[in-house]
């Protein structure tokens, strides 16, 4: 590697969360010298909502130092579709842990010392060198480095720097999310949902729900909290616009804030939600306390690597989250990058190279497989091949098959 401005090589990663936070656990383990630059100041932990693991991500946090035995999440028996009416119409048998973005991050921010993670640090530019690496911030200060990585997210600043063109690019829909209390549940929805990721697929929406810890990571029976995601269509320059139109007039282009929400639109959600879903669906959205909605996006990058800067996670490739997979990307890719700064004697350009040409492919195939799946809760399905992958996942035995499963990344890598 070129000499650098520091004995021990040094990363500087743009980005204190999930992403950010696995790179510096496996860029530290590798002997490097981390910092991570956060924009916000306030802790993340408490943001996002349920995600599924998969043996990939359980692997991730094993070469972190986080102990595979501990218990992450709640484990549930396998996938259930019910209809309109409640009834049972499939299941499969498929053993999974269900877990919270919250505890996940918690884990990997436990592993990493404070002085580490630096929060209320907004990037404002980047300028690298044959040797290194210079991040300046909005608050005058600045940092050297030997290596930049963009573990910033789907509106990434180091992105919009080296990539303006690369855009979020809207899906046709929107998620609606929310935990609900275990102890809320009737009898009969805690029977039929609570041990399963379970399903209900009115016309072209999908609704699912799945168990997550409850509040400080409390897994007992009865302390839980029930998660659920419903997708349902919405015209970009109609419905959408004025989904995120606030109370008093103020729109928003990209999300809006949950307290932000017209009460109006939740109020029409949960009346959709009693014409539309299984009884049990209904009950749960009805005991949703702060029901709020995201605009589903597509995001694929052209590049990975640019000189001594390479985009990470959401930064580069964020698939619709019918996959499960933004997390375990977002550690592979960083597992990726120390194996490649191994492979290649620590030489940053050498090496982020072969990151980017390793990790390319599975970021295209995490954006092609989301869309495949997402199609059927697009409003307008515009070309024939569109057409035809939403017929095929219309059934409730393939929505149960395909949705959050990893297999295909075992395809992609051998």
């Amino acid at each position: 590697m070129s000499a650098g401005p520091h004995p021990v090589p040094r990363a500087l990663i743009i980005g204190g969360s999930m992403s950010g936070l696995f790179s510096a656990l496996v860029l530290h383990r590798i002997g490097w010298d981390v910092q991570v630059f956060e924009r916000v100041n306030v802790g993340l932990a408490s943001r996002g909502a349920g995600i599924a693991t998969h043996s990939e991500l359980i692997a991730a946090l094993d070469r972190v130092g986080i102990n595979r035995s501990e218990k992450i999440g709640v484990a549930i028996l396998g996938r259930r579709t019910l209809d309109k009416t409640g009834k049972i119409i499939g299941e499969l048998p498929l053993h999974q842990i269900m877990t919270s973005w919250g505890r996940i991050f918690s884990l990997l921010a436990d592993e990493l010392p404070n002085a580490r993670y630096n929060k209320g640090k907004n990037l404002q530019s980047i300028t690298q060198t044959e040797s290194g690496v210079l991040a300046r911030f909005e608050d005058g200060t600045s940092e050297k480095g030997d290596l930049l990585i963009g573990a910033d997210g789907i509106h990434s600043t180091v992105r919009r720097q080296l990539a303006p063109e690369v855009t979020p690019v809207y899906a046709g829909y929107i998620a609606w999310r929310c935990l609900v209390k275990e102890a809320k549940l009737s009898r009969d929805t805690h029977d039929k949902l609570f041990d399963w990721l379970s399903f209900c697929l009115p016309p072209g929406e999908q609704m699912l729900g799945y168990p997550v810890a409850g509040p400080y990571d409390d897994l007992r029976p009865g302390h839980r909290h029930y998660n659920f995601v419903w997708y349902r269509p919405a015209h970009e320059s109609t419905e959408l616009v004025r989904l995120l139109t606030e109370a008093n007039g103020q729109r928003n282009t990209l999300s809006i804030a949950p307290n932000r929400i017209n009460p109006e639109a939740i109020i029409e959600m949960r009346a959709a939600a009693n014409k539309l879903l299984a009884p049990q669906f209904a009950e749960i959205v009805r005991l949703s306390a702060r029901p709020f909605f995201q605009p589903i996006f597509d995001l694929e990058s052209q590049r990975m690597a640019f000189g001594r800067i390479a985009l990470l996670g959401d930064a580069a490739f964020v698939g619709r989250p019918h996959v499960g997979m933004g997390v375990t990307k977002a550690a592979e890719d960083a597992v990726a990058l120390a194996g490649a700064l191994l492979e290649k004697n620590h030489d940053v350009n050498q090496a982020l190279k072969h990151f980017e040409t390793t990790r390319m492919p599975v970021g295209a195939q995490v954006i092609a497989r989301a869309r495949h799946l997402g199609a059927y809760m697009q409003a307008q399905i515009s070309s024939e091949e569109e057409r035809r992958m939403a017929e095929a996942f219309r059934s409730p035995e393939a929505i149960m098959r395909e949705t959050a499963v990893s297999d295909f990344l075992t395809r992609i890598n051998n």
